[in-house]
């Protein structure tokens, strides 16, 4: 990295060419992402050469994930992009609901075994209907007055003031378990609900959220961010001590979430002051802790260039793997800093995510990005050559270009490009 005394003359985010170059990495996404789509319905996984594999079934996160992606691409104008986001809406106002208990599974329940009911892929399916309803998409406010609905009754408690985790078949039984990433979506979904249903209320429940994932349980660990709890929010720093590589609750602290939650924050801020609020100061001076906390712990601690997954308890690499999705965040959060407080170092770390990924994950013979890569930037054996999501990447292309609020629907709706 360059010396931080040195300021890049020019801003990328202010420059014609940068933009143009986001909007086509941006659109070829979409055109790889396209194939993912099964005629039965809904979205599946796509392998590294962007086929759908022999026996592969709808995947309800990804379809959200489809639904929210395919939605903003819509009212950015990119033709067929409104027509696959109805197809995902299609599918989870049917093919992907529990039509017997009510709420939706994690994939096709004609061949799903896992009938818990899951908070985290409950807010995708969500965010796909909040953006599908900002881009007019047929289908899309009844699916979103659905799920909220279930969200609010199910997930949200009023008086942890976050949402619980996850129910046994049938909702029979709550999980003994609190987890941060779910929240940490939560925030995301907050943020998209308060200004889709111009409900500002969520975002109060936002700011709770974040108050004690962050504030109180973060920052005491020097902004690494514990995201296991008990039922009761005891803190389980153990949870998963044998599984530093878990896909979606890993051991220890995950520095791309410290990116993903520092940039939210600034959305959180932004959302608060549009509406006439005033943010509380801890808010910002956090989520600056919480981006530098997570650049000292995950880039190249091991020697190797990029993001680790995964740091223990003393900032020391539990997981070595670089995932797509972290430097992603962390991009998206050095330009959210950048707007934020226009310093050099913001744009100097916003470049060279760029530039990492430029050379490490556009896969510019087959299409798409390389989604899991190991330490030796290789493709990830433990995962295989796999390319099942455009959501983190094709964000990354917008968020630069966007205001910090409103939130992510409404600010591609207003603005169009």
């Amino acid at each position: 990295m360059a010396d931080d005394r040195h300021s890049p003359a020019r801003r990328w985010l202010d420059a014609d060419t940068h933009h143009h170059w986001l909007t086509r990495e941006g659109l070829g996404l979409l055109e790889f992402h396209r194939q993912a789509r099964l005629s039965s319905g809904g979205f599946a996984p796509l392998d590294g050469d962007g086929r759908i594999p022999e026996g592969a079934s709808a995947d309800t996160m990804i379809t959200g994930r489809m639904a929210h992606s395919y939605g903003l691409a819509a009212m950015q104008g990119v033709p067929g992009a409104a027509a696959l986001a109805e197809h995902a809406i299609r599918a989870l106002s049917g093919l992907l609901r529990d039509e017997r208990d009510g709420g939706w599974l994690a994939g096709d329940p004609a061949v799903m075994e896992d009938r818990t009911k899951q908070c985290y892929l409950h807010h995708f399916v969500a965010l796909g209907a909040a953006t599908a309803t900002q881009a007019g998409i047929p289908g899309a406010p009844r699916l979103l007055d659905e799920v909220v609905e279930v969200i609010e009754t199910r997930f949200w408690s009023e008086n942890e003031q976050a949402f619980v985790e996850r129910y046994a078949q049938g909702w029979r039984e709550l999980a003994d378990y609190r987890g941060g990433n779910s929240n940490m979506h939560g925030v995301e979904l907050c943020l998209a609900l308060a200004d889709v249903r111009d409900e500002p209320y969520w975002l109060d429940r936002a700011l709770a959220i974040v108050e004690r994932l962050i504030h109180r349980h973060a920052a005491p660990r020097d902004y690494r961010i514990l995201e296991h709890f008990h039922g009761d929010w005891a803190e389980w720093p153990t949870f998963h001590a044998d599984e530093p590589d878990h896909d979606f609750t890993p051991y220890g602290a995950t520095p791309g979430h410290g990116f993903e939650w520092s940039r939210l924050m600034l959305h959180l801020e932004a959302a608060l002051e549009m509406r006439g609020r005033e943010a509380p100061a801890w808010l910002f001076a956090d989520a600056a802790a919480l981006f530098e906390a997570s650049l000292r712990d995950g880039w190249a601690p091991d020697g190797a260039p990029g993001l680790v997954y995964t740091v223990d308890w003393h900032g020391q690499p539990s997981s070595r793997r670089r995932r797509h999705w972290t430097h992603a965040e962390a991009l998206a959060a050095a330009g959210a800093f950048l707007q934020r407080t226009g310093e050099a170092h913001y744009e100097r770390w916003y470049r060279h995510l760029w530039d990492f990924i430029d050379t490490t994950f556009i896969d510019r013979k087959r299409g798409g990005w390389q989604q899991e890569l190991d330490h030796r930037l290789v493709i990830d054996p433990a995962q295989g050559d796999v390319k099942p999501d455009l959501y983190h990447a094709y964000q990354a292309t917008l968020l630069p270009r966007l205001p910090l609020a409103p939130a992510l629907a409404v600010a591609v709706a207003r603005r169009g490009d």
